[in-house]
């Protein structure tokens, strides 16, 4: 069997002929002379207790007591293992010492000086085992920050990815399949309490013809610069979107005819200023103007969603026919009369 290892015990014994049995114990169980002695607590308090490994104290000394050099000790070192070793045998001082941080106590009755080296042994494998429940819970607690981190990101690269899914890559704004769902949700909501939906589908006029003229990196900016147009023209409810090349799409929601009118006019004439910016870029007519096809939920009372998107694109059809450059409404068939 393996000799346990030694370990540097600070004694604080008042009688010297207790504090040399004491040693001479501990001597001859650890083979090894392993106590450092203090007569009283102002030595005991001068000792570095951080290589200390326990601590035994009696009960009474000289200029304090146990308990008292107890609390000043466990001040210094909270983890310090502290047995009182003392002739009380009062179970209400045992008590009090354990609630006050000791890790044991022991009463000089009986066989106490055999059992001695086996109480600190104990107490020491007892410091041992704490330290490692320590080492283990602070582990679990940075592996569990670690995984609420990793959740984090885990949240945010998947909302990173959401928005991907439901954001045109080159303008920023809502992609078709963005577009469609609020569409449905806001013609759905719209139709519930009464209120009033407008559509608007917009295109670039000549978009190809200055595309190829200019080449992709022109047409692509010109699409970018036409979707900071929109943006800034939107309200926090309503939503634009990159509908298919150089085709876009506003929704606004609780947006009657005549304030859809005033949004489309505004559109076109701040694209026309945006596009007066950019001379050195655009030659010619094509990319300065804009055809816009208008639809309303309580003007063309669509069946559904996808109804009212085609009713804006048969008005934008309708716009293009006209000579472009224009805004256009779509208005329900008149009814037959037979």
């Amino acid at each position: 069997m393996p000799a346990p290892p030694v370990p540097n015990v600070l004694l604080i014994e008042a009688e010297a002929a207790t504090a040399y049995a004491v040693r001479s114990a501990l001597q001859d169980h650890f083979h090894a002379d392993c106590v450092r002695h203090c007569p009283n607590v102002a030595l005991a308090l001068q000792c570095d207790v951080t290589t200390t490994d326990i601590v035994l104290t009696c009960m009474h000394l000289p200029d304090g007591t146990g308990l008292n050099l107890l609390e000043r000790l466990l001040a210094r070192r909270p983890d310090l293992p502290i047995v009182i070793v003392t002739s009380l045998s009062s179970i209400d001082t045992a008590l009090q010492a354990i609630h006050s941080g000791a890790y044991d106590y022991v009463a000089k009755v009986g066989d106490w000086m055999a059992v001695l080296p086996l109480i600190v042994e104990k107490n020491l494998a007892l410091w041992r085992t704490r330290q490692e429940n320590l080492r283990l819970q602070l582990q679990l607690t940075h592996t569990a920050e670690e995984l609420q981190i990793k959740n984090r990101q885990l949240e945010e690269a998947v909302d990173k990815l959401k928005a991907m899914a439901l954001t045109d890559g080159l303008t920023g704004l809502a992609n078709r399949r963005a577009f469609n769902q609020a569409l449905e949700q806001s013609f759905q909501q719209c139709s519930r309490y009464g209120h009033d939906l407008a559509c608007i589908m917009i295109d670039v006029d000549g978009f190809k013809t200055y595309n190829d003229t200019h080449g992709h990196q022109q047409g692509d900016n010109l699409l970018q610069l036409l979707g900071r147009v929109l943006q800034a023209n939107c309200r926090r409810a309503d939503l634009a979107g990159r509908y298919g090349g150089d085709e876009f799409v506003l929704l606004l929601p609780e947006t009657d005819l005549a304030t859809a009118r005033l949004v489309a006019k505004r559109i076109s004439d701040q694209w026309a200023i945006s596009c007066g910016g950019l001379r050195t870029c655009i030659t010619g007519p094509p990319g300065r103007t804009l055809s816009m096809g208008l639809a309303c939920l309580t003007q063309s009372h669509p069946a559904d969603p996808d109804q009212l998107l085609a009713q804006a694109d048969q008005a934008l059809y309708r716009a293009k026919q006209l000579g472009k450059a224009c805004l256009v409404v779509h208005a329900p068939p008149a009814p037959v009369t037979v």
